[in-house]
Parts: structure tokens; C-alpha cells; sequence
């Protein structure tokens, strides 16, 4: 009993912090590979090891130098997709192995699947038979696509990786992100990767300045979670499909992060961390159709929310 009779107050429970639930819904739900990049990003115990990461990853190549397999999970089916090759590029940059003979083999495959322009389709025809998200369709002769060329081009770049395929793709992506006027949020995605590794440095810094004004004049990310509402959802995306701030400056060393004040950088990241589920998860913003993606997107999705937190210094655990 407390000195006046009364009963003592319970302790106060631990705060919530969003590793330890998240570590919890990475093993109930992951595939290997991204049980394996979790523990290599945020585990002490040294389970996390590139090679680890690598081994998980290798499973999805072909003998083409791609990668499918459903590595991107909105894509079905064994074979080779450029949207699958940006995701491998992905991962192997995040932890430090995106060089040598495995991005070699990558980049002829990049160049067997090129435009005539010399840039990537969104979808190659190989698709045609295996099952795909409604809203990726596939078409005989695809156009070039700067969501598809210019995070894989900015992540060769970023990584000193010197290919005659970079060259007119790099051309592209000038030509693809100094034209775009009206545009929508995965788009200026893409155009970021690009950017925030092209060897031009100004000329980069320009053309993001603009295309930040673009962003804000177009009400492209939401300013004030507290409203989604007041801002527009792109045509064709799900309903309340928003893009945030941080979906733009994943780190603040993107030239992005110039785009939004302190204050609105850390509210979106206070929206960010409130959108962790009780499961521990954070949830997928895009169109589902099939259970299964779900499934597997959710894990892919909450281990990029807790690196972009961190890169923010936002505690963790």
C-alpha cells in the first residue's frame, strides 16, 4: 500500500517504438529475401549479411541476366521484367554489392530489352500469359518509360557503373524529366532516382527545382496528412492513394528534400510512423487485386518505411 492508503499506480508501460512489432510482422509474413534484408538493415545479432541478402536474391535471376519470378510481386510469372530488374538493382545497392560481373549480366540484359531509343518499356511482351495487375497491361510494342529507365539508371550512376547501355538511357531520362509538365506522383518518383545520381550536378539541381514547384503547383503530395482530402488523388490510382513528402526525399540527401519545409518534412514522417498497423506492419497504398500480393508487398513496404525513419533519425527501438 502507498504511504496515504492508496493503491500504488501501476508502472507505466514502455512506449510503442516501431522495430520490435515490425521485427514480429517481418517473420509471421516475409518472403526469405525480405526476412534476409531485415535483418541485415536492422538486427545486431549477425544474422544480417550481404551475402544472405544476395543468396535470397539469386533465386529470382534468370538465365538472361534479369530477374522475375514475381520478384515485384505485381508481376507474375518466371519471366524477365525490367520492373523486376530495377527491384534486384534495389537491393543489391542497398547493401553494397551493385557493381561488378552480377550488374554486367544485368545491363545486357537491360540492352536486350531496350527501346529503339534505347530505353526500358514499363512492360516487356514476355509477360503476356502470366497473370499481372490490371494496371500494368501488356502491349506488343511498348513505349520507352521513364518510371521503368530512370531508377535503374540513377542507381547505376549512383554506383559507378560504366556501360555503353547508360548512355543513350541516360539521354532519355534528360529528355523524359526537362519535358514533363503534367505529371503524377510515381512519375516525379523516377525522375528523383534519376536525379538524385546524375553525374550532371547542376543540371540535375535545376531541373529538380522545377519539377519540386511542379510537384507543390499540382498538389502531388499531401502537405497536411490531417487533410488528405484537400488534395487530389492521380486518375487511375486507388482511392486515397496519397503520396507524402517523404515519398519523394526518402533521405535528406535527396535533392527532393529542398522541396518541402522542416515543418512539413516532419509531419509527414509523424504520419509515417502513426501508420504502422497493430499487426506491425504498414499497410500497401496502391490497387490490390490478388490476396497473394498483398501478402507480399506489405513486408516490402514496412521494411522501406523503417529505413526511411531511420535515414530521418527517428528512434527506432
Amino acid at each position: 500500500m502507498a504511504e496515504n492508503g492508496a493503491s500504488p499506480l501501476p508502472p507505466t508501460p514502455p512506449a510503442r517504438t516501431p522495430l520490435s512489432p515490425a521485427e514480429h510482422f517481418v517473420w509471421l509474413t516475409a518472403r526469405v529475401l525480405e526476412q534476409r534484408r531485415f535483418a541485415y538493415h536492422f538486427l545486431d545479432d549477425g544474422d544480417g549479411n550481404a551475402d544472405a541478402v544476395e543468396t535470397a536474391l539469386a533465386a529470382y535471376r534468370n538465365e538472361d541476366g534479369g530477374y522475375g519470378h514475381a520478384l515485384e510481386p505485381d508481376l507474375r510469372g518466371p519471366a524477365s521484367q525490367p520492373l523486376h530488374t530495377a527491384h534486384a538493382l534495389r537491393v543489391l545497392d542497398s547493401i553494397g554489392r551493385c557493381g561488378g560481373q552480377r550488374v554486367e549480366r544485368v545491363c545486357r540484359y537491360l540492352t536486350s530489352v531496350s527501346t529503339p531509343d534505347g530505353a526500358l518499356p514499363a512492360i516487356h511482351p514476355s509477360q503476356r500469359g502470366y497473370p499481372a495487375a490490371p494496371f500494368v497491361p501488356v502491349v506488343d510494342d511498348p513505349p520507352s518509360d521513364l518510371l521503368a529507365t530512370g531508377p535503374v539508371v540513377g542507381l547505376l550512376h549512383r554506383n559507378e557503373v560504366w556501360h555503353a547501355w547508360l548512355f543513350r538511357a541516360t539521354d532519355f531520362c534528360w529528355q523524359a524529366v526537362e519535358s514533363l509538365e503534367k505529371s503524377h506522383p510515381y512519375e516525379i518518383e523516377a525522375a528523383v532516382a534519376f536525379l538524385d545520381a546524375a553525374p550532371d550536378r547542376s543540371r540535375a539541381e535545376a531541373a529538380a527545382d522545377r519539377l519540386g514547384r511542379l510537384t507543390r503547383e499540382q498538389r502531388l503530395a499531401v502537405l497536411d496528412p490531417a487533410r488528405p482530402d484537400a488534395y487530389p488523388v492521380a486518375p487511375g490510382y486507388a482511392p486515397g492513394e496519397h503520396h507524402f513528402p517523404y515519398d519523394y526525399a526518402r533521405t535528406p540527401d535527396s535533392l527532393a528534400r529542398a522541396w518541402f519545409t522542416d515543418d512539413e518534412m516532419a509531419r509527414s514522417l509523424d504520419h509515417l510512423t502513426s501508420e504502422q498497423r497493430e499487426d506491425g506492419g504498414w499497410p500497401v497504398r496502391w490497387r490490390q487485386w490478388a490476396p497473394g500480393t498483398a501478402l507480399e508487398c506489405r513486408p516490402m513496404v514496412t521494411i522501406e518505411a523503417l529505413r526511411t525513419l531511420r535515414a530521418y533519425g527517428r528512434p527506432l527501438s
